[in-house]
């Protein structure tokens, strides 16, 4: 039995209400069209301003999970900044961690995932600079989850954007089980158009799993500066072929836009047995 997988593409700007309300009318669609498994970019909410975000962390949480019971959905609800670690320890107050969350269809969270690898890179385009750890706090735990969908336990790793870039992490998640990694991200517009299919593609053979990336698409306006994001949400098999694919940087006018493809178990066990790479690859 395939399960159905959407992936969402926003364009979220500086109001957080009405990003959610868009959020709310794309899973909505994605729903009513028997996706089961939800993925949404980062940085869902908003682009910037993440401190404020952050002091409705809490509300944001009973939305997402409001909205996975509502639908009847699993849910990957993006990123969010929360201002406590997993132990429920504070994080330093001028600083948050950059929060990735499952939920499954009763509306339950399953699992955390707090973004390891921090972006810090020139640029050559309207920003220049990124440094993330000015704003997060990096995690240091990787995450895979199982969740029963469509009567299927399936394992999700998951991963927050930069995070992509290394290929220890997909292949660690693997050994923990991972069937299906999530991405969502918000690439630059410049870094995206050159990498950001390469290493979705990359991840997919490294791991042998389903990877699926979420992304941000399009000019953000924060305050006085603009920001430009690649979108091109996409899906990618086992063996590294695109199975699904926004196709485009700007969202819909309705502001945003969905890809969806059909995770196939049984397909990607004869992928992982054609080629059996993990018998004979065993990191420290």
């Amino acid at each position: 039995m395939t399960i159905r997988i959407a992936t969402i593409q926003l364009n979220s700007q500086t109001d957080i209400d009405a990003n959610l309300g868009i959020i709310n009318n794309a899973i909505s669609e994605a729903a009513a069209c028997d996706a089961k498994f939800i993925v949404l970019p980062e940085n869902a909410c908003v682009m910037g301003r993440q401190s404020q975000l952050a002091t409705r962390y809490d509300e944001i949480c009973q939305f997402y999970q409001s909205l996975a019971k509502t639908y009847g959905v699993h849910l990957l609800a993006g990123t969010l900044p929360c201002p406590t670690r997993p132990d429920g320890s504070d994080v330093p107050c001028d600083l948050v961690r950059q929060v990735s969350l499952l939920i499954d269809d009763q509306g339950n969270i399953k699992a955390r995932y707090d973004k390891i690898h921090l972006f810090r890179a020139t640029i050559d385009d309207s920003t220049g600079n990124y440094d993330e750890g000015k704003t997060f706090e990096h995690g240091s735990r990787l995450v895979c989850e199982p969740c029963v969908i469509h009567g299927q336990t399936i394992n999700v790793g998951m991963m927050i954007c930069f995070d992509v870039r290394f290929p220890a992490f997909a292949q660690r998640l693997r050994q923990m089980g991972a069937d299906i990694i999530t991405v969502p991200a918000a690439f630059t517009h410049r870094t995206g158009q050159a990498h950001w299919q390469m290493l979705l593609q990359a991840r997919a053979l490294d791991s042998q799993c389903l990877i699926i990336g979420s992304a941000q698409g399009g000019i953000h306006q924060i305050g006085n500066s603009i920001r430009q994001t690649w979108g091109h949400s996409m899906i990618v098999n086992a063996h590294g072929q695109i199975i699904a694919d926004s196709g485009r940087t700007e969202v819909a006018d309705n502001g945003y836009c969905i890809a969806y493809a059909d995770y196939d178990a049984d397909r990607q066990a004869k992928i992982r047995a054609a080629m059996p790479i993990f018998d004979c690859h065993h990191l420290a």
